[in-house]
C-alpha cells in the first residue's frame, strides 16, 4: 500500500475494526507477498543460527547472527505497524462516528510500539 492508498470511511474493511475479525483485507495485504517473502528469509537466518549451534561455530559469530535475526524482526514489525496506521487507523479517523474507534486504533498502535520498545 502506499502513502496516497488511505482507505475512506465507507471502503474501510470491517477487518480493520476489532480483533475478533481474523479475515479479510488489512493494512498489510497489498504487500503480503513481499511480506511472506521477507518472513521466509528471516525464517532462514533462524535455521541457519541452528546450523551453527549445531556446527559448533564460535559463540561471537552466532550472537551476530542473532543480532541480524532480531533486526530483520524488528525491521519487520515496523513495516507492519506502518501499515496498520495508514490503514486501520486512517481509516477511524475518517470514520463521521470514528471519535471511540479511533482512540481505540490509537491505543491499540500505542501498545504495540511499547511492546517493541521492551523487546
Amino acid at each position: 500500500m502506499t502513502t496516497t492508498d488511505t482507505p475512506s470511511a465507507d471502503t474501510a474493511p470491517a477487518a480493520c475494526h476489532g480483533a475478533a475479525a481474523a479475515a479479510g483485507p488489512h493494512g498489510y495485504s497489498g504487500e503480503k507477498e513481499a511480506h511472506l517473502k521477507r518472513l521466509r528469509r528471516i525464517e532462514g537466518q533462524v535455521r541457519g543460527l541452528q546450523r551453527m549451534v549445531d556446527e559448533d561455530v564460535y559463540c561471537i559469530d552466532i550472537l551476530t547472527q542473532v543480532s541480524a535475526s532480531t533486526k530483520a524482526l524488528q525491521s519487520f514489525a515496523l513495516s507492519l505497524l506502518e501499515e496498520h496506521l495508514r490503514h486501520c487507523v486512517a481509516a477511524a479517523a475518517a470514520a463521521e462516528d470514528g471519535g471511540e474507534e479511533l482512540n481505540a486504533k490509537v491505543a491499540e498502535a500505542s501498545a504495540a510500539i511499547a511492546r517493541l520498545l521492551r523487546t
